[in-house]
């Protein structure tokens, strides 16, 4: 079959979308259906429920992420089955390094976003509106037959926010899961209980960024709250969906001793000392440009707090590769899985096991 837009290579990363052969794409595709978690109001205002936000609407106006429009008194979402991304990627770059390590999956993204980040590096689509992006219709119907075709084990939904997509990916989802597939967010954590509730049963894993671990921090930088983020995280858990959480280290915003400590212990109390967690170099971009890239002594104070508080699997990334990629048995210190750019090769895991001493390791393989 063809594919219906253009495919990156993984090593292209996350600015895959300017690759799209531009010859290829549907400008204005059949894009708008009426949106799912919304409420009627006054005056032909609507309130969105889809997100903490819970905007609420005027008619012909949009909500907060751009994607959300109030036609004459009903809720549209301006982006169903639209995308504006497609790769093949390592599900490594996601990050997940628990969930079926060395994996292709097929990732896509669409435009928009629920938070307003300062530092945001995809903001050419999390910021963009419909009518200010090319943007390609691909079927949820077809979804499976090109992850099949391009040889991946799943379907990320990922690049800009994909919870306000819900109304395609909950749909993609299951289908995709009914042939065999994973299915993967990579998020912000910006939902609410019933969306979240409501395509539970067809997400297998999440990757949510965590911001900062200071309410002002979100306020300012990115224009949302963090204690919704934290709910979502632990319901997350509660639900069975493989978690795994990110921090972007920022110099200066959001690395402070104290908040990495507080974050550090919120994980071992809530989600449980085996979370794997990513403390990830920032790089200046957007509108941070002023900001120098993180030094590698922060991360690794970072790496070591968490150690000390007791995390079990911690990981840095964008630095070089090495060992900060690697998984070893917290029992034993076995190496179990060797990670060397975004490969990664299973080493002392068994079935689940380390080898070396038979502790069972939280990871989801083959």
């Amino acid at each position: 079959m063809n594919t219906p837009i253009g495919v990156c290579s993984a090593a292209e990363g996350n600015s895959c979308y300017k690759n799209i052969n531009k010859a290829s794409l549907i400008e204005k595709p059949a894009m708008k259906k009426e949106a799912m978690f919304w409420k009627p109001q006054k005056n032909q205002t609507v309130q969105c429920v889809l997100c903490p936000h819970h905007c609420r609407i005027p008619p012909d106006k949009h909500g907060i992420c751009g994607v959300r429009r109030n036609e004459h008194g009903t809720l549209y979402t301006l982006i169903y089955q639209a995308c504006s991304s497609l790769a093949v990627d390592p599900i490594e770059k996601k990050p997940l390094y628990h969930f079926y390590p060395g994996s292709s999956v097929l990732s896509l993204g669409s435009i928009g976003c629920t938070f307003r980040c300062d530092h945001c590096q995809n903001y050419q689509i999390s910021m963009a509106t419909p009518n200010e992006f090319h943007l390609q219709e691909i079927p949820a119907e077809q979804l499976v037959g090109i992850a099949q075709e391009k040889r991946c084990r799943g379907v990320a939904w990922t690049y800009n926010e994909p919870t306000i997509w819900h109304e395609y990916t909950v749909e993609a989802a299951r289908l995709v899961k009914d042939a065999g597939l994973y299915t993967v967010y990579v998020t912000n954590g910006y939902i609410e209980d019933e969306p979240l509730h409501d395509i539970a049963p067809y997400l297998d894993a999440m990757n949510i960024d965590v911001k900062a671990f200071q309410e002002e921090f979100y306020k300012k930088v990115c224009k949302a709250r963090l204690a919704p983020v934290l709910r979502t995280c632990e319901r997350a858990k509660a639900l069975g969906i493989h978690l795994e959480l990110t921090y972007l280290v920022i110099p200066g915003r959001n690395d402070a001793t104290t908040d990495i400590q507080a974050f550090c212990q919120w994980i071992l109390d809530k989600l449980g000392a085996e979370t794997p967690v990513h403390f990830s170099r920032f790089h200046p971009d957007y509108k941070m440009t002023e900001i120098p890239a993180t030094p590698l002594k922060t991360l690794l104070e970072c790496y070591t707090k968490a150690k000390e508080t007791g995390l079990q699997y911690v990981y840095l990334g964008n630095i070089g590769h090495g060992e900060y990629d690697n998984t070893y048995c917290p029992s034993c210190k076995n190496l179990l899985i060797e990670r060397n750019g975004f490969s990664a090769s299973l080493k002392g895991l068994k079935k689940g096991t380390c080898i070396r001493c038979g502790v069972k390791i939280p990871v989801s393989i083959e």
